[in-house]
């Protein structure tokens, strides 16, 4: 009996470790379209159409340097789903996306899939992604 509960314990532990390991993968983005070395990129990963581009409500958010036209933004340990990325190019580092009359963006920005709206950002639907494996997708500013 002691060595069933042994066996039983090794096997459960193999088949869990092995289960959290091929549930987590890296996401890799990176941004194009930059057109100096100044100012940060803000890139917010949603996980649900719900919280798509609300504030606050990003499943992951980071901050990155812009080097030689471009910034790139590393994920680790992120579980397999459908995400969306939202992007600004804050040019002027003043931590905030700088808009136009109605809203309009100033400054770059950018959406997985470069999905584009109309009269309007993209929906979670048309930006989505699906994180199966470790991932590398490029998104380009406008």
């Amino acid at each position: 009996m002691k060595y069933f509960l042994t066996f039983c314990f090794i096997t459960y532990s193999y088949f869990f470790s092995f289960n959290a390991q091929e549930a987590n993968f890296n996401l890799t983005i990176e941004i194009l379209g930059i057109k100096t070395n100044t100012g940060k990129v803000y890139l917010a990963l949603y996980d649900n159409t719900n919280d798509f581009l609300k504030k606050k409500r990003e499943f992951i958010g980071a901050k990155s340097e812009v080097k030689n036209g471009k910034s790139i933004v590393f994920f680790k340990n992120i579980k397999k789903g459908e995400y969306a990325a939202s992007i600004f190019y804050d040019e002027n580092n003043n931590g905030k996306m700088d808009t136009k009359l109605f809203g309009v963006p100033k400054e770059p920005y950018g959406f997985s899939n470069n999905a584009k709206g109309f009269m309007g950002p993209p929906s979670f639907k048309e930006a989505k992604f699906t994180l199966a494996s470790n991932k590398k997708i490029k998104i380009l500013l406008k």
